[in-house]
């Protein structure tokens, strides 16, 4: 029931082009730094779109245009030496989403007894703009401020490992918004009467979280289940014994209407193409609905392992909040 995404990163490095012909290898060094951030970042369920080193405006633009193209989720904005504010801006400005920049010095400090044996002044130079990431950051920092735009910061080195568990931290978190926009959460039945703190906007909740709220009713779910075979509710009852501790004294009719109930959940959930569950009901005493809503729980719990978190109370801000959890593996 997993529906596979890949979380959708931008890599950008910054440089000026009035150094590449005055200092020689400079370029070439640092799109070498900046290939390490990308082979760090590309892991199972990560796709990264390298714009390269954006020296100048038509790079910008083309950049921008890649990353709008791709729909990336976050932009990586790499600082490989000084670069002018006004190839930045374009960028992060026309993507639209949110970018961490990243102040990663090659090595914790110069190596200065090389740096003084070096040949001249122009080698030496070169040297020092190798390592010169945390001069544009101020600037760029100061231009985001002024902009609106938000940003982070990451400070560190290449080999850094707290800076890199922040960096696919954040990636992490793009994860989860990435499914979150594709997410279905059904809603069944109504809230708990009294719960105040429990009832949510759903409005304010999908303007935020871009996800889908599918209302789906008791009585599509009770259809569902008058259909649904002896053949069904056998294959369910195995998957019970297969996935449960079944204790000895669990009615064997109870185990039946609870797998009963548990089809028709399944099948509701894949009719709908849900991605989580929030629901809640009572009904008359003796009413079928009543009977539907007391037999839920073994089939929630199947679904649940199944990345199709269900809630009970019509809790829709704890269904989103397990939705988090399992989209981070926990």
């Amino acid at each position: 029931m997993v529906k596979k995404t890949n979380v959708r990163i931008g890599l950008f490095g910054i440089g000026l082009e009035t150094y590449w012909p005055q200092f020689t290898g400079l370029k070439e060094k640092l799109v070498g730094y900046q290939e390490r951030i990308r082979v760090g970042l590309e892991r199972d369920g990560v796709s990264v779109f390298d714009a390269g080193l954006v020296d100048n405006l038509d790079r910008s633009d083309a950049a921008a245009e890649l990353f709008a193209k791709e729909g990336v989720d976050l932009i990586f904005l790499y600082i490989s030496t000084y670069a002018l504010s006004s190839t930045v801006l374009p960028v992060v400005q026309k993507t639209k989403v949110p970018v961490v920049v990243l102040n990663l010095q090659p090595v914790s400090r110069i190596d200065y007894e090389t740096f003084n044996n070096l040949p001249s002044r122009e080698a030496k130079t070169g040297e020092w703009l190798a390592h010169c990431q945390a001069c544009s950051a101020p600037e760029i920092a100061s231009v985001f401020n002024r902009a609106g735009i938000d940003y982070h910061l990451v400070t560190g080195t290449l080999a850094d490992p707290e800076a890199w568990a922040e960096m696919r931290s954040w990636v992490d978190a793009a994860y989860v918004a990435r499914v979150f926009r594709q997410s279905r959460i059904g809603l069944m039945g109504h809230y708990y009467c009294g719960m105040l703190d429990v009832y949510s906007d759903y409005t304010q909740l999908t303007s935020v979280f871009g996800n889908h709220f599918e209302l789906v009713e008791i009585d599509e779910l009770k259809s569902l289940r008058d259909a649904s075979t002896d053949k069904d509710v056998d294959d369910m009852m195995a998957e019970f014994r297969l996935t449960f501790d079944v204790n000895a004294d669990c009615s064997e009719t109870e185990l039946r209407r609870a797998a009963r109930t548990s089809v028709a959940l399944h099948q509701m959930v894949e009719k709908h193409s849900l991605d989580g569950l929030a629901y809640y009901y009572e009904g008359q005493p003796g009413n079928e609905h009543e009977d539907i809503v007391t037999s839920v729980i073994a089939g929630n719990t199947l679904l649940t392992a199944k990345h199709v978190p269900v809630a009970g109370e019509y809790e829709v801000k704890n269904v989103m909040a397990m939705k988090i959890m399992d989209a981070l593996g926990t």
